[in-house]
């Protein structure tokens, strides 16, 4: 996933519709709607701390450390690459998370997962601008 930032910004943005839709229905006789409410809105704090999970880098201070201490070259390199690592493998996260909203109009076609490109199959074309067919149960 080449622009991660577009990508967290895009899922704030369901996150915080998500929210607001669970905070809008009102609470009545029906526990099944309530429960559905409160699992709505444990859902939207699951994922906002997931995604405070990938942004966060603590190898970041170390990195400045390093500069500020003036180590040599070779270890300001070695923290540089050990800094580089986490956002790498906690990517992987938000492409699965922003699937979930692949119905959205502002979901763009290069978010999708690899694994929905291949069951595509021939059907799909990269950098096809129009609507997508179907990608495990869902129009896209």
């Amino acid at each position: 996933m080449r622009d991660v930032a577009a990508v967290m910004e895009f899922l704030k943005a369901r996150l915080r519709e998500d929210e607001t839709a669970a905070r809008a229905v009102k609470p009545g006789k029906n526990q099944d709607v309530e429960r559905l409410r409160a699992r709505v809105l444990a859902d939207v704090e699951a994922k906002r701390r997931l995604l405070v999970w990938v942004e966060e880098n603590r190898f970041t201070p170390l990195k400045a450390e390093a500069e500020a201490r003036g180590l040599p070259i070779w270890q300001r390199a070695i923290v540089d690459v050990i800094a580089g690592v986490p956002e790498h493998f906690r990517s992987p996260v938000i492409a699965v998370l922003v699937a979930a909203y692949a119905d959205h109009p502002d979901f763009r076609p290069e978010w999708r997962l690899i694994e929905e490109e291949q069951e595509l199959g021939e059907e799909y074309e990269p950098g096809d601008d129009k609507s997508r067919t179907r990608a495990r149960g869902r129009t896209v």
